[in-house]
């Protein structure tokens, strides 16, 4: 292959992943014309980078905008700001817990593993295409919350490890996580890892960051509680309920990021970009 064969379609015209009504912002910028990669199948997270709404902390005014949007991408169809190839890690999330001295470390090294494994796949696939940028993430339903902030000293915080709530194994189990949450709070937490191209060894680097918000139940009546669990719609989350689904009828509010709980921590997720660009002398350089 002759050099103006292969220099006729450069690679910053082959990728759109950012889109031309994305915001203006210097993270978002730096990706123009480079392929972006989500290794993640989750639809929540593929519609959250699309759109990059910046919710309230208000649960009731979150819920509005998210409906809001729901309904204006089905009038106005179309990504609004990045639409990266979609590209699921085969990753089997088998990471010993008990190895994270800190349990916030967990969702973090999961999603690192997600993102490299998919990064050295695509790599080894098409070496003359390589991703610039491969997004993981993994969210984790932690119980035992500690504030978000706190003047105490961490020694004199409460030494109670969260567990993490996984995914119930049926509709009973369901109403048993719904029963020890209801009333009390559980924190949510997403790791977010990016791993995009270096010169030196192994051929890339990681860069990683989490997001973490509070999510308070209301007293529900146990009926309510019944009828979610009979819904099914919690069976396939972490910690049993969807708040941007009928589960949000039995959150009282939300203290933090609501797109985080629902799967990706977009605000955080555009200040790190723009940290990246300003801090690392090789960010999407190659």
């Amino acid at each position: 292959m002759s050099a103006t064969t292969m220099n006729s379609t450069p690679k910053q015209r082959k990728h759109q992943a950012i889109k031309p009504d994305a915001l203006k912002v210097p993270g978002l910028v730096k990706l123009t014309g480079k392929r972006v990669v989500l290794a993640s199948a989750s639809p929540r997270r593929k519609e959250i980078l699309a759109t990059f709404v910046r919710t309230s902390h208000s649960l009731c005014f979150a819920k509005l905008m998210y409906v809001c949007f729901v309904w204006f991408a089905l009038l106005e169809p179309g990504v609004k700001g990045v639409e990266p190839e979609i590209v699921p890690s085969t990753f089997d999330e088998t990471l010993p817990l008990s190895e994270f001295e800190d349990v916030h470390e967990y969702p973090v090294a999961t999603a690192t593993q997600k993102a490299v494994e998919v990064y050295e796949r695509l790599v080894a696939e098409n070496p003359d295409d390589p991703p610039d940028l491969v997004i993981g993430a993994d969210t984790v339903v932690l119980t035992h919350t500690l504030p978000l902030s706190s003047d105490v000293h961490p020694s004199l915080l409460p030494s109670d490890r969260p567990e993490i709530l996984e995914k119930p194994t049926s509709k009973a189990d369901n109403l048993r996580m719904l029963l020890d949450l209801n009333g009390a709070a559980c924190e949510v937490v997403t790791g977010v890892s990016l791993v995009y191209p270096v010169l030196q060894a192994p051929g890339y680097q990681i860069k990683s960051m989490d997001e973490r918000s509070i999510v308070h139940f209301s007293q529900n009546p146990t009926h309510v509680l019944e009828a979610y669990a009979d819904s099914g719609e919690g069976l396939d989350r972490a910690g049993g309920f969807a708040v941007q689904g009928l589960g949000g009828a039995l959150v009282k509010k939300v203290d933090g990021d609501w797109n985080n709980v629902v799967g990706f921590p977009a605000a955080a997720f555009l200040r790190f970009l723009d940290l990246l660009v300003q801090e690392e002398d090789d960010f999407l350089e190659m």
